[in-house]
């Protein structure tokens, strides 16, 4: 990765002293019950040649996404913020407009709902959360879903019917890479990738794995086929630090990323790595990457 500027598109902070995260329970998540920050993150990220990244709401609450863009606003690191506001209000718009005059409101580029949590798996196509779509297509932001496989069908059909909106699909959907199983979600994937506002993030996979038992070699048929849906100018690297701490440590992840995107040309590599989320977030003062041109589940966040 020497010389190659990267973006991490996404990674969480926490602070249980200031709220708990109801998501972490049980055995398995126990190491991730304590806070994370973003001084904790910076040292790792400098090391591994980021130069920048993006940080995702972990909860559904109004209060977290201000902190985020306060932290943004208050470092180098964090160039842009994926925040939580309630779609289903007929007060979005609003909500969103008051963000952005929040400090570091300028840092706010997309939107994100735990919709994985959701008892609904056609939640993402309600009348009222698609107004609430709509809102934000209309604000210029970005939405991001965390979604497990099953969801996709739907998240495909609110994609087709909001063509003003781009989709992220964080963690590639969460494919069933414990069970080595690629169907349906390969099929579902290639459906949402046929439709061109969409993108992917090529993040959380070592967390989808069997505990003790994950290799570089079980990841490489998500990989493959999220390349060839997506291409590499639609797909991005995300450590999804800290939950990725479960299975691999920061500088692990990105060698992974680097091992998975190996056969790429290097301006292809240059999008994952930098280039993709540049463009899809609007983010600001990030660039090109300086080798080319910019190209056109677990329950965890």
């Amino acid at each position: 990765m020497t010389g190659r500027r990267i973006i991490d598109a996404h990674h969480h902070v926490w602070d249980l002293a200031v709220r708990p995260q109801p998501w972490i329970t049980g055995h398995d998540l126990a190491p991730l019950a304590r806070s994370f920050s973003a001084r904790d993150l910076a040292a790792e990220a400098r090391a591994a040649g980021v130069s920048g990244t993006i940080v995702v709401q972990t909860v559904c609450v109004p209060e977290e996404t201000p902190e985020l863009l306060a932290l943004a606003a208050g470092g180098d690191l964090v160039a842009g913020v994926v925040g939580w506001t309630d779609l289903t209000s007929p007060d979005v718009a609003d909500a969103i407009a008051a963000l952005r005059e929040q400090p570091g409101g300028d840092r706010l580029v997309g939107i994100r709902h735990q919709v994985q949590e959701e008892p609904d798996p056609r939640w993402l196509l309600r009348p009222d959360v698609q107004r609430g779509l709509m809102a934000v297509a209309a604000a210029g932001l970005v939405y991001d879903l965390v979604v497990k496989p099953f969801h996709l069908p739907a998240v495909a059909e609110a994609a087709a019917r909001l063509t003003g909106l781009t989709f992220v699909l964080d963690h590639l959907g969460k494919p069933p890479i414990a069970t080595e199983a690629l169907e349906p979600w390969a099929s579902d994937l290639r459906r949402l990738a046929a439709l061109p506002n969409t993108a992917g993030k090529l993040s959380g996979l070592v967390t989808e794995t069997a505990p003790g038992a994950w290799r570089t070699e079980s990841l490489e048929p998500y990989a493959r086929n999220a390349l060839d849906a997506f291409g590499p100018q639609r797909l991005m690297f995300g450590s999804d630090w800290p939950v990725c701490t479960l299975r691999a440590d920061y500088a692990t992840v990105v060698r992974t990323a680097d091992t998975l995107t190996a056969g790429l040309s290097p301006a292809e590599r240059d999008a994952v790595f930098h280039d993709t989320a540049v463009r899809v977030y609007g983010l600001r003062g990030a660039g090109p990457s300086e080798a080319g041109a910019p190209g056109e589940g677990t329950r965890t966040p």
